[in-house]
This record gives C-alpha cells, structure tokens and sequence, in this order.
C-alpha cells in the first residue's frame, strides 16, 4: 500500500462528516494537523463543503451511502493505494417515535435503523478495512444506549437495540482478527445536542467533540477492542 500524498499529516478516513458528530470530527480532527477524507451522502452541499473552502488542502470529500453496497466497494476502489492511520465510521438514525416498544415499532422503520445503524456499519468497515496502516485505529460511533448491563429505565428500544447490535458485531471482529494487534474502537460519545441527540441533550457539541478525538488519538497503538466513553472510560457491555 502507498503512502497518500498527504503523508507529512496522519490521516483519518472519516465516514459520516457532513453534519453533526461526524463534521465536529473532523474540525476537530483538522485543528489537530490531521488530513480528513470525509464521506457525504451524495446530494447536496454539506458543512463538510464549508469545512473543506475554510481549511483548503486538510479536507477531501468523498460520497457514500453505508446503505448501498456498490458505493462501499467504489470508495474502496477509489481510495485504493491511500494508507490511513484512522478509520472511523459515523453512524447513527432512530425510528421516529423513539416511545414505541419494539412490538410496536413498524417492521419498515426497524430494517431501516438496523441496516444504518448496524449492518451498514459493519459492512463499511469490513469493506474499507485494507485501506489502514496494518497498526492504524478502527473505530465505530457506538452509544451509551448499546450497554445492556447499563439499560436499567427501557425506552428508545429500536436505537438501543441495534447499536447493541454494533457491539455484538464488533466483538466478532475482534474475535475473527485477533491476532492482528489493531487498536479497535467502539465510541459512547454521551447525550449530545445535535439532531438525532434532541435538543434536551445534556452536553453541547462543541464541550464534546474535542474530548472525544483526542480520546481517540489516544487510543492508537493500543491492540484490542475497546467499549469507551469520550473520556476514555470503559462502559459496560
């Protein structure tokens, strides 16, 4: 594998940057020296696009729909010869009515936050796997909610259950390559106002995110999955 063009800067494959989460990221990530390759989905102009006219060379942008098989393999196809020190992938949708039971919950919403929020995922990490430093970060935005030993009040039962779902995922791919020494990741970034997060969410992006990446910074050249907190605490499975 070559080395990419921007070598002189660590580099981060980021999937799921054009708002949110994912595009505090990779500010985030930008303001600590790092190269950024974010995906979008195709469509329209995104703050991603801000991001790359503010930042000039520290921002690529890719498309890709984690829904879409196709479009994982024509990334990877695209991106082939680039070596990145991080891969993390930004994920996360909820049904509508987060009240509903799982009973309850239409079969349509629940194939739809499985596929994004746990199928996809797993598929764009095992798709864009080669395109990391054989020692480069593997990470995946998890959530607090994913803990079962922690789930104590119920509620918001579709979402809890697919990034369980993650989880469990996860931790069959850490056991299928376990002999690889690569730092793995599954990050809880805690509740956070953004627009999946509501607007009673306890903390703000911007006290957040910052944590969050050097936690994850952090966490290279550590072997092994971990289930963490954006402080780099471990959260119970």
């Amino acid at each position: 594998m070559e080395d990419s063009p921007d070598r002189q800067n660590p580099t981060i494959l980021l999937v799921g940057a054009s708002r949110g989460l994912g595009l505090a990221m990779a500010d985030a990530f930008v303001q600590r020296g790092w190269h950024v390759v974010g995906t979008v989905r195709p469509g329209a102009r995104t703050g991603l696009h801000d991001l790359a006219d503010a930042c000039p060379g520290s921002v690529t942008i890719e498309t890709l729909d984690i829904t879409e098989p196709a479009q994982i393999t024509a990334l990877r196809d695209t991106l082939s010869g680039r070596a990145f020190d991080m891969l993390f992938v930004n994920a996360g949708t909820a049904n509508p009515d987060q009240a509903e039971t799982i009973a309850q919950t239409p079969t349509e919403a629940f194939v739809r936050v499985m596929l994004t929020n746990a199928l996809g995922v797993m598929r764009t990490v095992e798709g864009l796997q080669d395109l990391v430093r054989p020692a480069g970060l593997i990470g995946v935005m998890s959530s607090g909610q994913g803990s079962i030993a922690d789930n104590e009040k119920g509620g918001h039962e579709v979402y809890r259950g697919s990034k369980a779902a993650l989880n469990q995922y996860m931790r069959s791919y850490a056991a299928r390559r376990a002999g690889d020494g690569r730092p793995l990741v599954l990050m809880a970034p805690g509740w956070i106002r953004t627009d999946l997060g509501g607007p009673e969410a306890r903390y703000s992006v911007e006290e957040t995110i910052p944590e969050l990446v050097d936690t994850l910074i952090a966490q290279q050249g550590v072997p092994g999955l971990r289930f963490i907190d954006r402080h780099g605490g471990t959260v119970p499975w």
